[in-house]
C-alpha cells in the first residue's frame, strides 16, 4: 500500500469518527439525556462522554492535517497546484480545529470544574456553549464532506 492510500484511509476514518461522533452526540445522545436526566445526572454523563470522545478528536485533529498535507504535496505538488475544493477543505478544516480547541480548553474545562464542584447552573452554561460550538462544527464538517466528495467534479 502506498503513502497516498494510507493518507486517504487515515483522512477518511478521522473525519468519519469526528463528524460522526459529533452527530451522534448532538442528535441522538443529547435529546435522550435531556429528556431522561436532571442536571446532577446529565452533566457528569457529558463529562464522561467527552472524556472518551475527545482523545479520538485529538487523534483526528492531528491525523487530518498530516494526511491532508501529505496528499496535497504528493498528489498536487503543493498548495499552489491544488484545486479550489482542496483549499476549501483546508480552510474549513482549520476552522473546525480552532473551534474544537476552543471547546476543549474553555467550556469543557469549565464544565469539568462545575461538575466537580456540583455547580449545576455553571455546568449547564458550559454545556450549552459546547452544544452550540459542536452544532457549528457539525455543519462545517458536513460542508467539508460535501466539498470533498463532490468538489473534484465541479470543474
Amino acid at each position: 500500500m502506498n503513502a497516498n492510500a494510507v493518507a486517504i484511509v487515515l483522512h477518511l476514518l478521522s473525519a468519519v469518527v469526528w463528524v460522526g461522533g459529533m452527530i451522534f452526540a448532538h442528535a441522538c445522545l443529547r435529546p435522550v439525556a435531556v429528556s431522561q436526566l436532571e442536571p446532577p445526572q446529565r452533566l457528569p454523563l457529558w463529562v464522561g462522554v467527552f472524556a472518551r470522545f475527545f482523545p479520538l478528536v485529538w487523534l483526528a485533529v492531528i491525523l487530518l492535517p498530516l494526511s491532508g498535507y501529505l496528499m496535497i504535496f504528493t498528489m498536487f505538488g503543493g498548495m499552489g497546484n491544488a484545486p479550489l475544493y482542496v483549499h476549501l477543505m483546508n480552510g474549513i478544516g482549520w476552522l473546525m480545529i480552532l473551534i474544537y480547541l476552543y471547546v476543549y480548553f474553555f467550556p469543557y474545562r469549565q464544565l469539568r470544574r462545575a461538575v466537580t464542584a456540583q455547580q449545576w447552573p455553571a455546568g449547564g452554561d458550559a454545556l450549552a456553549r459546547i452544544r452550540r460550538m459542536v452544532g457549528t462544527n457539525i455543519i462545517l464538517g458536513l460542508i467539508v464532506i460535501a466539498v470533498a466528495s463532490g468538489g473534484r467534479y465541479l470543474g
